[in-house]
Parts: C-alpha cells; sequence; structure tokens
C-alpha cells in the first residue's frame, strides 16, 4: 500500500479540462471518483489528499451514521433532504464497500474506517485514477471568461467550463484550512452567512470558573440550547466545557445562555428519600464534580431533609445549571464551520450556483452543517455526488 500522500500529481501539460474540483477533500474527492469520463482536474494546496479525513475520527474517520436526516443538520431542512435523498448513508456504504473498503459499525450507530482513515483516501485513489491533481497549489483568484473559469494558482491558469468549490471552511487551521471558497464564491455574488466554528468546546465566564479545577472529568448531561436537547458526555477541560453534549450544543448556540441537567432522565427528589444519608452520598455523579459543585453553590453535605429551602432551591440547580458561554474553543479546536454559501442561491438538484452557471459548491463551504456522529462527512459525500451528477450533465462521453 503506498503512503497517501504519493497519490498521483499533475501528469500532464493540459491547461484545459471539462471540470475542475477545487479541493482534494471529502467532497473533492467524491466528486472526482464520480467522474470517470471527463477530464478533471483536483487542485489543493496541501501536499496530498484528505488530509482532514486523515485525522477524522480519531484517525478511523466516522464516514456516516445509521441514523441520517434533515433533523441532524443546521440548514435549511428542504434543501438538505434533496440533497440527502439522492445518496444517502445506503448508497455510500454500498459504494464504498464495491471498492473494498468496509466500514465498521460502532455504538449501534457510528460507521467508521475499519482499521484507519488512510483506506478511504486509498479508496479515493483507486477511483480517481483518471483525474490530474495540482497539489501544493494555492489558488489565487477565479474569474469567468465568456462560457470557461479561469482558475489562476500558484502552479500556473487552468480553464474549464465548469468549476466545483470544495474548499471546506475554517476549521482544522493545522491542516491547511482556510477560507478561499467564501472568497470564490462571494466574489461571484453569493450571500454568505457568517461563518463560525462548531462542534467546539465552549469557554466560561467567571461564574463558572469553578468548573475548570475539573478538567479531565466527565458525566452524562443533557444541555438545552432554545428548543433543542441535546444529550450525551460533558468533559470539563481547563478551557472551558468540552465533551460530545457539549460540541453538538455548540451547533445551535450563538449566544446567549443554555441549561445544563447533570442528571438526565433522572428525578432528583427520587434519590434523595433516605432522611439520616447526606445528599452527596445519594448522588450517581463524581465526587469532584459533587464537591465542587457543592462549594460553588455553598450547600452543605447534609440530609436532603435537614436542608433549608434556599438549599434546596440551589441544589435543584443540578437539573437546571444555567450559564452563558464566554465564547468557544476557537476554529483551531472546531470539527466544521458553519455558515457558509447560502443555500437559496444553489439548486439541490445538482448544486450549481444559482447566480452563475458552470459553478458548483460541495461539501462544508455550504451552510449546511451537521451533528457529531459522520454527518458531515455524509454531508460531503452526498452534495459532492449530487454536484458530480450535474457537472457532468452535457459533457461529452459521460
Amino acid at each position: 500500500m503506498r503512503p497517501f500522500f504519493l497519490m498521483k500529481s499533475l501528469k500532464s501539460n493540459y491547461t484545459s479540462y471539462d471540470i475542475i474540483v477545487l479541493g482534494a477533500g471529502a467532497a473533492g474527492l467524491m466528486a472526482a471518483a464520480r467522474l470517470p469520463g471527463c477530464r478533471v482536474l483536483v487542485i489543493d494546496h496541501n501536499a496530498g489528499p484528505g488530509r482532514k479525513i486523515a485525522i477524522s475520527g480519531g484517525g478511523r474517520c466516522n464516514v456516516t451514521n445509521a441514523e441520517v436526516g434533515p433533523q441532524h443538520y443546521l440548514g435549511d431542512a428542504g434543501f438538505v433532504e434533496k440533497v440527502l435523498s439522492r445518496f444517502g448513508p445506503d448508497a455510500l456504504l454500498a459504494y464504498l464497500r464495491s471498492g473494498g473498503c468496509e466500514p465498521v459499525l460502532r455504538k449501534g450507530r457510528h460507521y467508521f474506517c475499519p482499521e484507519s482513515a488512510r483506506q478511504l483516501i486509498d479508496f479515493f485513489q483507486s477511483r480517481t485514477a483518471h483525474a490530474d491533481f495540482s497539489y501544493e497549489s494555492s489558488i489565487e483568484s477565479v474569474e469567468k471568461c465568456g462560457e470557461r473559469f479561469a482558475v489562476h494558482t500558484s502552479a500556473g491558469r487552468f480553464e474549464a467550463p465548469k468549476v466545483l468549490v470544495a474548499t471546506g471552511g475554517l476549521s482544522y487551521a493545522g491542516v491547511g484550512a482556510t477560507g478561499i471558497g467564501f472568497a470564490i464564491a462571494e466574489g461571484f455574488g453569493h450571500r454568505i452567512v457568517p461563518p463560525r466554528p462548531a462542534l467546539v468546546g465552549l469557554t466560561l465566564q467567571p461564574s463558572e470558573f469553578w468548573m475548570k479545577a475539573l478538567s479531565g472529568v466527565s458525566l452524562e448531561a443533557e444541555i438545552a440550547v432554545g428548543r433543542r436537547r441535546l444529550r450525551g458526555d460533558l468533559l470539563f477541560a481547563h478551557r472551558g466545557i468540552s465533551g460530545p453534549a457539549v460540541l453538538d450544543a455548540s451547533l445551535y448556540w450563538n449566544g446567549g445562555r443554555i441549561i445544563v441537567d447533570f442528571l438526565p432522565g433522572v428525578r432528583l427528589k427520587s434519590l434523595l428519600k433516605n432522611p439520616k444519608k447526606s445528599v452527596m452520598n445519594r448522588l450517581p455523579l463524581p465526587r469532584r464534580f459533587l464537591q465542587a459543585f457543592f462549594d460553588a453553590a455553598e450547600i452543605p453535605n447534609i440530609p436532603y431533609a435537614a436542608m433549608n429551602e434556599a438549599q434546596k432551591q440551589r441544589l435543584s440547580l443540578l437539573k437546571s445549571y444555567a450559564l452563558a458561554p464566554a465564547g468557544t474553543f476557537g476554529y483551531a479546536r472546531a470539527e466544521v464551520t458553519k455558515g457558509g454559501v447560502a443555500t437559496e442561491e444553489i439548486d439541490p438538484r445538482s448544486m450549481e450556483s444559482r447566480l452563475v452557471p458552470g459553478l458548483f459548491f460541495a461539501g462544508e463551504v455550504v451552510d449546511v452543517t451537521g451533528r457529531l456522529g459522520g454527518y458531515n462527512f455524509q454531508w460531503a459525500f452526498s452534495s459532492a455526488v449530487t454536484a458530480a451528477k450535474g457537472m457532468a450533465d452535457g459533457i461529452i462521453g459521460t
């Protein structure tokens, strides 16, 4: 098996193509793989393909989920549903299996690469033998000249009648993420929903600094953000709070309060019936957390029956602790970027721009963002396949 970074580079002196794909991430690779009858050029500023794929899911890449629907995404539900219906989880799994990449199911819902995310990169390597790749090529500008696009890069000028913007978002700056896709779209007149870090930890106001002493402690919690309730593990970190429940909550949080239930699915009073035992000994929560919470709330560790009403009220905050995060851990720690190219300006049947014929979008650059659990890779693949079908239309030999 060749190392993934040796994937075929630009092998010709061609400057003119049927299709130019900007970005060799999940969306760009899938789109190129679905265009075997076209002359395709994929341009990326990294030294090889799939940099974000390689590090996702602890190096195993959570490619999709057993349950996928518009309800798992932040974005226009109708738009998302139309795109997912064209290439959903079953189609994705069948496609990967056809090339020897057999995702495995974890925790009843999450599909991961069987051994390593590089298996997925190798899969795309085998499915894109027809395409040219220009790596370590920075995109300088994209312009439309008549019926063709001119893409100016550090490696030269390339032309095609169709261009796919699959450059991703601003998350994972360590692997070269930039906002070039947003700039290209905006340059062609598209509205950009302001990008923000998502699936990311939340920082704390001074009133919650007591939580910082709990770094490394985790517990199950349910977080309410507006009308949404998100359940999963909450991890206390030195900078604030993280863990799956918090990452999901960050997708919907745009400032203001969140409400945390530290005992989801449990009636607090049902735990406190024994009149002789102190409260702390009756609660199924980590001792470090309880001690810090009791200290911060000024609650004595005595039997519930001995507490006064004010102490009982403060204890009830375990079921409805309100806090207003100060912010997020930022793009450096964010798994995805929410916001992007406004979907009302994209045709969901083809992912083609409604403003500029021949310009297509796929993946994270679009204003559709999924929850934690493989939803964003599924979106990348679904939107890329939809775009590939749209781009192939009208090209001789496809």
